[in-house]
């Protein structure tokens, strides 16, 4: 679902180009002699009450704030919002863009979803004044490859597509077949490739291959109190995307607070408040965010299925850093659906956070988190590279999920250190450190790997709590029960040769960490 809604906001953008030349002409019949511009020009900085908002929480002020970022962005000025106004936005499809500095301060914004003209249309987009531009000269390319034949003008993000392949093929109730091959790296002038997000695929053809120059100056976008009004229609896979998009690398967003209200019994999901797509080096520093209520639907395979549903959303980004960020609702509310949800990204950090989950859909290569709480969705991912969780309490019902749907696979190392583990928030279950379901059966259209290497020091396990026969934690959860014997066969084989190091793992039960409950199945992981 959340691919679909990277290409929903590609399609939102093209158009919201179109319009940037009519909200310019907004903006001059708003400011209408030469003194107005020369006055602005000298504070360095315009207020949205100068482009005609009113600030009163009832007149809707989009015309004004959308007329405010044009003519900032026409004469590089930064946008103030005005203290302790309440700005009243309502369904209208118009987006603002953000091009320089913006300070919210202490104003409010009421974002009114219950009447909306296009639910994909974001309130805000931080955008670039740097254009993408096609690369079409490179044929293929290979994983880890380390340069690539091109001179470009300056840093650029690379996004490479091969749509003849298929990959991340789903499997389950959000069943679905695949997305096209793709990859996003950095590369300098003379294309030599980041070592610190590589080439993750080997591409044998490119159907597509877009450059986005990386903007040197960082943009930073401070405080605002917004409050979402939340949509009431039919709960269907409509995403509602009536949101900050960021677009632009080299992002700080610091101080910003989201709330919801008026959520009921039914209403579509969200694609994330806070955006980010497209882009590298975006930071979002202490902010707090919301939970979304959890709604049914009918998935894919005809069975009915919980709807994810985002307060921030990751999508074709690099070095995406999430610090010191908390929600308003309890992390451990089973009736609201993790915060993140995440696609195709390198190089994720959470550092100093309590949020209800950490979420890599189709692949993350490189992710971190640090001296942070997760709340009863964990942390889910795939992937490849390293994956580090260090100085942290984790309450899901695994330590780390290995998202099934996509094959339980992480390509590379796992490390866990001086960490706390409390199963399902210290409810009675068993306590799988590592969950995953593969039955080898099914074609994801990779090959799906458990951590090659595996280091787990000072953890200590809260499983106080226990089930009735309970024989202890585990390493691994039973990803394959049908898996007994050597004759069972895989069609799609799932590579398990792991090498697992333990030191100081302690249990609030007294029992002993385990391989597995099934033993055949990881009878190739060596421990010590």
């Amino acid at each position: 679902m959340m691919t679909k809604l990277t290409r929903a906001m590609k399609c939102t953008l093209t158009i919201f180009v179109l319009l940037t030349n009519v909200l310019l002409l907004q903006a001059q019949n708003v400011v209408k002699t030469e003194s107005d511009v020369l006055k602005f020009k000298a504070a360095g900085f315009v207020h949205y009450s100068d482009f005609g908002a009113k600030g009163d929480g009832k007149t809707d002020d989009i015309d004004a704030i959308v007329a405010t970022h044009a003519f900032a962005n026409e004469h590089g000025l930064s946008v103030k919002a005005d203290n302790e106004a309440t700005y009243y936005i309502g369904g209208k499809e118009h987006t603002a863009f953000i091009q320089t500095d913006t300070d919210f301060g202490t104003a409010n914004f009421i974002i009114d979803d219950t009447d909306v003209e296009n639910r994909n249309a974001p309130v805000f987009i931080v955008s670039s004044t740097l254009k993408p531009f096609k690369l079409n000269t490179i044929a293929s390319i290979k994983k880890n490859q380390e340069k690539i034949d091109v001179h470009l003008p300056s840093s650029c993000l690379i996004t490479v597509t091969n749509s003849n392949v298929k990959q991340y093929i789903r499997f389950g109730l959000n069943q679905n077949n695949g997305s096209s091959q793709t990859d996003i790296f950095l590369v300098d002038k003379r294309g030599n490739v980041d070592s610190k997000a590589p080439i993750i695929w080997d591409f044998e053809n490119i159907t597509d291959m877009t450059a986005l120059p990386i903007d040197e100056k960082l943009l930073k976008i401070s405080g605002g109190i917004f409050t979402t009004i939340a949509n009431k229609v039919e709960s269907k896979y409509t995403y509602f995307n009536r949101n900050i998009a960021i677009r632009r690398s080299n992002v700080l967003v610091d101080g910003l607070q989201h709330l919801i209200k008026g959520e009921g019994d039914h209403g579509a999901p969200y694609g994330g408040f806070i955006n980010i797509g497209e882009c590298a080096y975006v930071m979002v520093k202490n902010t707090i965010l919301t939970g979304h209520l959890t709604y049914g639907t009918i998935g894919a395979a005809g069975k009915p299925v919980s709807m994810g549903t985002y307060d921030l959303s990751v999508n074709r980004a690099l070095n995406i850093s999430f610090v010191n960020c908390s929600q308003t609702n309890d992390i451990n509310d089973t009736k609201y659906w993790g915060i993140l949800g995440s696609n195709f990204c390198k190089n994720l950090l959470y550092e100093g956070c309590t949020l209800s989950r950490f979420d890599a859909h189709q692949g993350v290569a490189n992710a971190t988190i640090r001296n942070s709480t997760l709340g009863h969705m964990g942390i889910n991912a795939i992937g490849s590279g390293l994956l580090t969780i260090e100085n942290s309490t984790i309450r899901g019902r695994s330590f780390v999920n290995l998202r099934s749907d996509y094959g339980s696979t992480w390509q590379g190392k796992l490390v866990i250190r001086n960490c706390i583990f409390v199963p399902a928030g210290g409810k009675s279950i068993s306590a799988p450190l590592i969950g995953g379901a593969n039955s080898s059966q099914h074609n994801f259209g990779y090959t799906c790997y458990l951590p090659e290497k595996i280091i787990i020091e000072n953890l200590r396990i809260e499983d106080a709590n226990p089930p009735a026969n309970y024989q202890g934690p585990t390493i691994f959860a039973n990803f394959n029960p049908e898996m007994k014997d050597d004759t069972y066969e895989e069609r799609f084989p799932y590579v398990r040769k792991s090498k697992v190091k333990l030191k100081n793992i302690t249990t609030a039960s007294g029992k002993k960490l385990r391989v597995s409950d099934n033993i055949f199945m990881f009878k190739d992981v060596k421990v010590h």
